[in-house]
């Protein structure tokens, strides 16, 4: 099993700044790529952005080109940097692992509370 927790949302201005983490224990090992979600009141959740182990990394239009996501092999943990944020990016923030061919929370449906981040003025 993994163990995921997710920190560092909160309340931020239009156009601020946040960063959030993601850190992995358990079965790290077997960890293939990671991704952040997001969902926001009465929406889906949606898969905003991914990194494998190699380093790629791949992201949503909606926010391609102001989220970076980064990973922290030696603190088994990823980020996302949120910059230019938006009133439309509030939602909570979920990071997810693929391990073999499936996704750990996709499949066991156990999200946890995730890190809600809210953008308002």
């Amino acid at each position: 099993q993994v163990q995921l927790v997710e920190s560092g949302g909160g309340l931020v201005q239009p156009g601020g700044s946040l960063r959030l983490s993601c850190a992995a224990s358990g079965s790290i090992f077997s960890i293939k790529a990671w991704a952040w979600y997001r969902q926001a009141p009465e929406k889906e959740r949606e898969s905003i952005a991914i990194i494998t182990n190699s380093g790629a990394s791949h992201y949503a239009e909606s926010v391609k080109g102001r989220f970076a996501m980064s990973r922290d092999s030696a603190n088994n943990a990823v980020y996302l940097q949120m910059n230019t944020l938006k009133p439309e990016d509030t939602a909570v923030y979920y990071c997810n692992v693929l391990i073999g061919v499936s996704w750990y929370r996709t499949q066991s449906d156990s999200w946890g509370q995730g890190t809600q981040v809210t953008v308002s003025s």
